[in-house]
């Protein structure tokens, strides 16, 4: 099974349809880490920002969609998506993982990791996703594998250039990768660990 994994997308059809025809393509199932519609008061438009358009690419994707609230994710955003958008947690099960999803606001920019690993071990999954930072992690901690995506549409950085970057879990192993392929990150998923 492949699972694709997006965030940030705030709006943009552009970085969303790459993404689809990039490293998401084919996937069984997509989870969503928030901020799906609306740029946000904060953050610049970006050149594909359609809102309209976006929720018809993500009501027609051929892959079940899972969303988690971010913070710039309203009730009406709803109105035009077919799939429930969950607050503030997302729980999945695939292929024996157990994967949580939460978009991230109140863990912080800074440094959410300690906050991430506590949740992710008091409810034992094998994958927390967040989202919120835009800037791409993947990080074990505990019996945890801690991942952000980062966003296809408004990349930040810590260091370097910001890049476009999603998520893939697949075969054992979560990817974060740029909309064109290139891998960045790469960790096994342990099933061993996490859930007991």
């Amino acid at each position: 099974m492949k699972l694709g994994v997006i965030s940030d997308t705030h709006g943009d059809t552009s970085g969303w349809q790459a993404a689809m025809a990039g490293p998401v393509m084919g996937a069984d199932l997509i989870i969503h880490a928030g901020d799906v519609l609306y740029h946000g008061p904060r953050n610049p438009m970006v050149e594909g920002y359609n809102p309209a358009r976006l929720a018809e690419l993500i009501n027609h994707v051929p892959a079940p969609v899972i969303v988690a609230r971010g913070n710039c994710d309203s009730e009406v955003d709803q109105l035009v998506l077919e799939y429930p958008i969950q607050s503030p947690y997302a729980l999945v099960f695939a292929e024996g993982l157990r994967i949580m999803v939460n978009h991230g606001t109140e863990f912080g920019l800074q440094d959410p990791v300690p906050a991430i690993a506590e949740v992710a071990e008091k409810y034992r999954v094998h994958v927390f996703i967040s989202g919120h930072t835009h800037m791409p992690m993947l990080e074990r901690a505990g019996g945890a594998l801690l991942m952000n995506p980062g966003s296809p549409s408004l990349p930040k950085s810590r260091s370097g250039e910001p890049q476009p970057t999603v998520g893939v879990i697949e075969d054992g192993v979560a990817r974060v990768m740029t909309l064109d392929g290139r891998v960045l990150m790469e960790a096994p998923v342990r099933l061993g660990e996490g859930a007991r």
